[in-house]
């Protein structure tokens, strides 16, 4: 472990050094994760593994502000959780988490586009900031919205002209590994120092799952850091792994990952709160 976190955001590279000590989540039914600690630099990269219901979704939100930990504590880009949590949600960004931030089938890969930039607009720009932008040209803020979605766009390696109906094709027709990329092209429109994706290789092919950690390397090496939920992390990839479902006397150990499992789902139905 390196030196414990700092209230106060300290001089690093864009990407948010992510350090945690003894972090742990306990809810009414028992630990969801608990004694974790974590020490990754700025622009690297870290594997949460760990098995279906055994808190790893409960870390990666903690590890962004969205969820409030009950024990230890970390630092995200110098700030630290729980006291700043509402701080560390404005410098990082989820990229796939279900139940949490996943995408509309519905909608369209242009609307999702749009509607992520007005978002952004609306959150990152203040009173003034927001009266001034309206009396900016339309074509300079047209201008300047295709830009961040273009920059967005290469980030995530999403080649709009190769899909079915290029911009017009429905998110249900998308590819897994072309909507996880769709996933990380809407956080990066709002330029976070740190992305966080959640079940990174599920249903994805040996080809596809190695793509997508290109993906994450990408970003890393861009200067953005990442956590990722997975089953298991590459060879060279910091990795942190969440205890699988614990074996309780007098229970069965299917009924022990149910606990767990319903720990888990208590807390994510606090993350709405954030």
């Amino acid at each position: 472990m390196g030196a414990g976190p700092t209230d106060e955001a300290v001089a690093e590279p864009h990407g948010a050094a992510v350090v945690a000590e003894g972090l742990g989540l306990k809810g009414p039914r028992g630990w969801v994760f608990r004694d974790v600690d974590v020490d990754v630099r700025p622009g690297g990269i870290l594997a949460i593994e760990g098995p279906s219901g055994s808190g790893r979704t409960c870390l990666l939100l903690a590890l962004t502000g969205r969820v409030r930990p009950t024990a230890g504590s970390a630092g995200i880009g110098g700030l630290r959780v729980p006291r700043a949590m509402a701080a560390v949600r404005r410098i990082s960004a989820l990229g796939p988490v279900t139940g949490v931030s996943e995408l509309d089938p519905a909608l369209t890969v242009a609307e999702h586009l749009r509607e992520r930039v007005l978002l952004r607009r609306r959150y990152d720009t203040s009173l003034g900031g927001a009266l001034r932008a309206l009396l900016r040209p339309r074509s300079e803020r047209a201008a300047e919205r295709r830009l961040r979605t273009d920059d967005a766009l290469v980030a995530a390696g999403l080649d709009l002209a190769a899909l079915p109906k290029g911009a017009r094709t429905s998110v249900r027709d998308l590819e897994r590994l072309e909507a996880l990329r769709l996933s990380v092209a809407l956080a990066f429109i709002g330029r976070p120092r740190l992305l966080a994706v959640d079940d990174l290789d599920l249903k994805l092919s040996d080809a596809e799952r190695a793509a997508a950690w290109d993906l994450l390397r990408s970003v890393a090496a861009d200067g953005t850091s990442v956590v990722a939920v997975c089953g298991r992390a590459p060879a060279g990839i910091d990795t942190v792994r969440t205890a699988d479902a614990p074996r309780r006397a007098g229970r069965t150990e299917a009924a022990a990952k149910d606990t767990t499992e319903e720990g888990t789902a208590d807390a994510l139905a606090e993350t709405g709160r954030a």
